[in-house]
């Protein structure tokens, strides 16, 4: 199966008759995994490791980018050398990411001017409010499809360009880079100094509040609301190319030189790894946040109920596919407070066993919203809540509680769905790490009233960027390749009752109320 193609603008020929699988780069909000895929998609290792989490107020969020790079080279080499794998048994590299995470550097030393600043982040809540006052907001509810908020990637370059020394110089000279964790790292894969890509694809692009959806291409207008000079900015190329990515250097974490020939942000690749390829087809990635995205097709379907529309993928050649999504801010994310912050569990797994210790949550509802709210209210004043207390409630109801809040946000997300989209869920497709709670995804099925159904591989988000990676040199031949590699593991059914079911629901909307106008946002 030899091949030739031109990656980058400079001529690249490699033979796959030994290249048996596909390298995976999933740069996550908590940590950063390198998987391997064969060509069934089962996997064949991984390695993964966190990364600190930079609390520096309340409100503010971050992360070092050259600890990221750093655990993305421990984790690369580790999974190879226990695998026993070298460069040229790998067929290509995808990369999926943390989307909204902003971080600018210095090209000429690679050095970062600042922290990543997180989508999970805050501190721009008033560049927020202000664009919203003055009708701003509007164009870019239209242009690229979201509403004004701290979530995305414009406002955090905004402040570092405004609250660094000497960024806002650089970034006009053309010295100061930006990128969100796909374009960091796909950067110095590729060489960093020394003539790295600097590149993000259609789908990290479509979560700035920068990019047009329609033209796929950075816009003056949005550029000038948040005072962006474009020269910072990366080239928007197709998700999946193998003309556009670069490959790895010889003396980077691969050892030689492998095509890098996908990048998606971390929900658009589980779309892809969980194969909901046609429009109407719909899955939830439950990880630091939960996502639920529903694929439109090649039409851009605008929300009325606060949902964002975004690049689902561009395959190279191909028309760009789009999405609706509910993104939530804080539900895994929950579990590691109650691990981390009040000490109640000592891991995630931990969870599960303390809440089955009880029937229900006791009354008890907990609303965690730390960084405000996301889908559907779009609410920056919120902040978490736990309600209906008594002497009664134990950690046991805690855990329940938070349990229960992932799967009363997904309630509130598929609602706004189904009244954007007209289609009734009749069975929710779920991935992620919080899939291996079984009693969350019972607790799903509750709330939902529908099936909760898991596939064999779990972790989708690396699933999707291998196989996008892989369609690009033709690893896998087409889509319907990868729809035979889908299997089911798990499927939940519904035990509550209505009643059971409408009087939880009314519950969690008091508590959801008791979160806002929390915080005074000028």
């Amino acid at each position: 199966m030899g091949t030739s193609w031109t990656i980058a603008g400079v001529p690249h020929a490699r033979s796959y008759e030994l290249a048996e699988f596909v390298a995976a780069i999933d740069q996550g909000t908590t940590s950063t995994r390198a998987m391997i895929f064969d060509h069934a998609g089962r996997e064949v290792g991984r390695h993964q490791l966190e990364h600190e989490q930079i609390l520096p107020r309340a409100g503010w969020v971050e992360h070092n980018p050259v600890e990221i790079w750093e655990r993305t080279v421990a984790v690369l080499m580790t999974v190879l050398n226990t695998l026993n794998l070298g460069p040229t048994d790998l067929a290509a590299l995808g990369i999926t990411n943390q989307r909204e995470t902003a971080l600018v550097w210095d090209r000429r030393t690679g050095r970062p001017y600042y922290n990543a600043i997180v989508w999970q982040d805050t501190r721009t809540d008033r560049i927020a409010a202000a664009l919203e006052r003055d009708g701003r907001g509007d164009v870019i509810r239209h242009k690229a499809g979201l509403p004004p908020a701290t979530y995305f990637s414009a406002g955090k370059v905004a402040w570092i360009l405004d609250n660094v020394d000497g960024v806002r110089e650089a970034a006009e000279r053309g010295d100061a880079l930006f990128g969100t964790p796909d374009t960091w790292v796909l950067w110095n894969l590729t060489g960093g100094v020394h003539g790295g890509v600097h590149r993000t694809d259609v789908t990290n692009a479509s979560r700035t509040m920068l990019m047009d959806l329609e033209t796929l291409d950075w816009d003056d207008e949005l550029l000038s609301f948040f005072g962006i000079p474009r020269a910072m900015l990366p080239r928007i190329v197709p998700s999946s190319s193998a003309q556009d990515y670069g490959v790895t250097t010889e003396s980077g974490p691969l050892g030689g030189a492998v095509p890098v020939t996908a990048a998606l942000g971390d929900q658009q690749a589980a779309m892809v790894g969980q194969v909901c390829l046609s429009a109407g087809q719909a899955k939830n990635t439950y990880g630091t946040g939960n996502f639920l995205l529903m694929n439109t097709g090649e039409k851009i379907v605008r929300s009325a109920n606060g949902l964002l529309t975004t690049v689902c993928y561009q395959f190279a050649g191909a028309k760009p596919v789009y999405a609706l999504e509910g993104s939530i801010a804080v539900t895994g994310s929950a579990i590691q407070w109650l691990r981390d912050q009040l000490g109640i569990i000592s891991g995630a797994a931990q969870s599960e066993a303390l809440a089955r210790q009880v029937p229900d949550n006791g009354g008890m509802y907990f609303v965690p919203a730390f960084s405000g709210l996301f889908a559907p209210y779009w609410r920056a004043d919120a902040r978490g809540v736990i309600v209906g207390m008594s002497r009664f409630n134990t950690n046991a109801h805690l855990a329940r509680a938070a349990l229960e809040a992932i799967c009363y946000q997904t309630r509130d997300v598929v609602e706004a769905m189904e009244a954007d989209s007209g289609v009734h869920l009749e069975v929710l497709k779920v991935d992620g790490g919080v899939t291996a709670n079984e009693l969350c995804m019972q607790i799903q099925a509750d709330v939902l009233g529908v099936q909760v159904v898991k596939p064999v591989v779990a972790e989708t988000t690396a699933l999707g960027a291998a196989y996008a990676a892989g369609l690009a040199v033709g690893f896998w031949a087409d889509p319907a390749e990868l729809q035979q590699n889908w299997q089911e593991d798990k499927r939940w059914s519904p035990e509550w009752s209505d009643d059971q079911r409408a009087k939880g629901y009314t519950n969690w909307h008091k508590a959801v109320q008791r979160t806002l106008d929390w915080v005074d946002i000028d």
